[in-house]
């Protein structure tokens, strides 16, 4: 855990704080952005970026999830409620995108020896412990949590109840660690959906990829399981706490000349991969 502290410690943070305009953005545009910052961070065009987003009704799938057998059914049931599917770019499984989940990108150079894969995740983890650190008695765990949507090494749980998954996005020697924090609402109710969409889209076949089988009661947001009625500006100042804290300069920023040049390429990358699938 130590060398990951080193990574949370920049000499100068910029935060693009997306959190209160995703009804007004696509979450396609979030993944061409992450990858346009992963460029310019790596390549020395932009300090050490944290961004944050929230996108509405919105289920991110991954990349084994567009082999299910009746994958169009269950995008055709996650639309009847209410919901958008897209592909993501990184690793992973179906997530649930909704106004009470926070996303956090963690964006950093690679150094001249790299960023073992461990240590991106144990810097994100590192980070949401010391968000929550007033809350010393009831402990971030980070370990896989059986039954849940996405489920990973790095899950994060308390009393065994996952509220976060952890992925990692390595392009041009930047590394973007992105977290999904379920902020509020219910945990178990977005676990529904996609134990429903999962049982739809495989429709009972056998697959060759094991798709997890989702026991609902495993998941669980921030608010139910700390008791507090936690919002996403409740959560933004906590994070913004810790990396000033992590920082000689923390400051609010936009994307840079140089990203603006980049973002419409990745971002018709993304479109392209989402239309292939």
């Amino acid at each position: 855990m130590e060398k990951s502290l080193h990574l949370l410690r920049q000499s100068e943070w910029r935060v693009i704080d997306q959190s209160a305009v995703g009804i007004h953005f696509h979450p396609l545009q979030s993944f061409g952005t992450d990858d346009t910052l992963c460029a310019s961070v790596g390549t020395g065009h932009a300090p050490a970026t944290a961004r944050t987003w929230v996108h509405h009704h919105t289920i991110v799938l991954g990349i084994q999830d567009t082999r299910l057998p009746f994958l169009e059914k269950g995008r055709e049931f996650l639309e009847q409620q209410g919901y958008q599917s897209i592909v993501r770019n990184s690793g992973g499984l179906a997530v649930v995108l909704d106004e009470g989940v926070l996303n956090i990108s963690l964006i950093l150079p690679e150094t001249e020896k790299g960023i073992d894969i461990n240590r991106g995740y144990d810097t994100m983890w590192h980070l949401i412990q010391q968000m929550f650190a007033d809350f010393a008695d009831r402990p971030i765990e980070a370990r896989e949590i059986v039954g849940s949507y996405c489920p990973g090494s790095y899950d994060l749980s308390i009393d065994g109840k996952k509220f976060a998954g952890i992925s990692q996005r390595r392009l041009k020697k930047g590394v973007a660690v992105q977290i999904y924090l379920c902020v509020n609402g219910s945990g178990s109710k977005r676990a529904e959906l996609i134990k429903q969409f999962y049982e739809i889209a495989r429709g009972g076949e056998e697959t060759r990829f094991s798709y997890p089988e989702i026991v609902p009661e495993v998941m669980a947001s921030l608010s139910e399981l700390l008791n507090q009625n936690f919002t996403i500006a409740d959560v933004m100042m906590r994070l913004l706490k810790e990396l000033k804290r992590n920082s000689d300069f923390l400051y609010a920023g936009q994307l840079n000349d140089y990203e603006l040049e980049l973002f419409p390429g990745y971002y018709q990358r993304v479109i392209d991969r989402n239309e292939k699938m």
